[in-house]
């Protein structure tokens, strides 16, 4: 990479900043997800459905900040899979509550791990206590809303 571009106004905006981390950290998980047929969108809908909290495709999209179509599609291609069930939400029944299977859950352990290694990568250049602090940080962004 070309480093005449670092030195632009462009290169030190945090909006920027946070989108191109966001990318570089997507495409490293993508590429550890990608031999269990996996992307960070639809790991992300795995994970939270193994996380027995029963989340509705409603929430999902919330919490993802993804349209409501873009959750039928990605719950749709684990069903498929056999990885994930709706069913009706006792809540609200005309919504539907994603549940995983064994082999959902089974799957969705192999893809945190391949997260973490991917997070490690990302964040080498970190140490500890500047990778909590980050965390803090970004959530503090992301769910002050």
């Amino acid at each position: 990479m070309s480093n005449r571009l670092f030195d632009t106004d462009l290169a030190s905006d945090l909006e920027f900043l946070t989108a191109r981390a966001r990318a570089v950290g997507s495409a490293r998980a993508n590429a550890r997800l990608e031999p269990l047929d996996l992307k960070v969108r639809s790991y992300a809908v795995l994970a939270l459905a193994c996380s027995d909290v029963n989340p509705s495709q409603r929430e999902l999209a919330d919490f993802l900040s993804l349209d409501a179509s873009q959750i039928v599609a990605l719950v749709d291609g684990l069903e498929k899979r056999g990885l994930v069930l709706r069913e009706s939400d006792p809540r609200d029944r005309r919504s539907n509550v994603i549940k995983p299977t064994n082999a959902g859950r089974e799957l969705a352990e192999q893809a945190a791990t391949q997260a973490r290694l991917a997070e490690e990568e990302s964040l080498k250049t970190l140490t500890a206590t500047e990778r909590e602090q980050l965390r803090d940080f970004l959530s503090r962004i992301a769910f002050d809303a």
